[in-house]
């Protein structure tokens, strides 16, 4: 994450917030995201739009999208200022920004663990990570780290304990 490295804001909570914001704008399902040089490639299952009568209708489809550093940063605007605006409540199973939170303790577990390279992979709420580790005494290389929907709702579930109790932080 080279434009966010070094500033307090701009971290993988927030950047992961985002865009699982933007995933939940676009309806995208069982995710796919890729940190690239300069962005995030990510892909999701959606719906077709919903018009003319097609023979498509109801099958889902496979939608990419490139995200440069620049949107995202863009994305992260929006969120804040949205934030500022609205008061978001905790979500629980079902809730339409179901991605925006589950991204958001995803960054957050990233951030206290200084993890980099990111990959990872959703499936019906499941989340496998693959992320590089690079820290003094530890033998270096990528890492596999999997949470369960059960787990995502619970960490959702704690996060105001962990921002000091303010559920829109």
């Amino acid at each position: 994450m080279r434009i966010y490295e070094g500033s307090p804001r701009q971290d993988w909570e927030e950047v992961l917030r985002s865009i699982g914001a933007f995933a939940d704008r676009e309806q995208l399902k069982e995710l796919l995201l890729l940190e690239l040089e300069g962005g995030f490639l990510v892909q999701g299952l959606t719906l077709p739009v919903s018009g003319a009568a097609s023979d498509s209708y109801g099958t889902l489809t496979k939608r990419t999208y490139e995200l440069t550093d620049e949107q995202v940063a863009q994305l992260m605007e929006e969120r804040i200022a949205l934030r500022e605006a609205t008061t978001d409540s905790i979500p629980t199973e079902g809730v339409s920004n179901f991605y925006e939170h589950a991204s958001r303790v995803i960054g957050a577990y990233l951030d206290k663990q200084s993890q980099r390279d990111l990959f990872f992979f959703e499936q019906d709420g499941s989340f496998v990570l693959r992320v590089l580790v690079v820290a003094a005494g530890s033998p270096g290389g990528h890492h596999l780290v999997e949470f369960t929907r059960d787990d995502i709702l619970a960490m959702i579930a704690a996060a105001p304990e962990h921002r000091g109790g303010d559920a829109t932080a």
